[in-house]
């Protein structure tokens, strides 16, 4: 348990951005994220999160497939069109788990897919293995 709260050297400090439509996961994703010293902007739907990725330039995206205005799919297509927002790794977090969206995020190189509930500590795994990479 105490784990979850240690933060690796290299990643200290990296800045999550977390797009998420739940408010309530969303909040408790950024307090998680947060104690483990990352730095953590959060939007409501794709759109808002492009906006972000743009302005902010985060290490690692965390995104939902289902939301409105834009999904997250959509989101991501956006993203690998453009040069300097197409390097911003992306693991989705979603309840989408059709073989197709599974399928159409894999095609936009999501770095791993983690369905909805999940095991934050997994998570928290998957986190720190793709920004050591980095």
């Amino acid at each position: 348990m105490l784990g979850l709260f240690k933060t690796k050297k290299k990643t200290a400090n990296a800045t999550i951005l977390e797009v998420d439509d739940e408010a309530d996961l969303r909040s408790t994703l950024e307090t998680r994220l947060k104690w483990n010293k990352f730095k953590v902007i959060t939007a409501s739907n794709g759109q808002e999160g492009l906006d972000l990725a743009a302005s902010e330039r985060p290490d690692l995206i965390l995104l939902d497939n289902n939301m409105p205005i834009m999904t997250g799919i959509e989101m991501l297509a956006r993203l690998r069109e453009d040069e300097q927002l197409k390097v911003i790794p992306v693991i989705m977090v979603t309840a989408a788990c059709e073989p197709q969206k599974i399928a159409a995020a894999s095609s936009f190189d999501v770095v791993d897919y983690v369905t909805k509930p999940f095991d934050f500590a997994d998570l928290m795994e998957k986190i720190f293995q793709m920004l050591d990479k980095k």
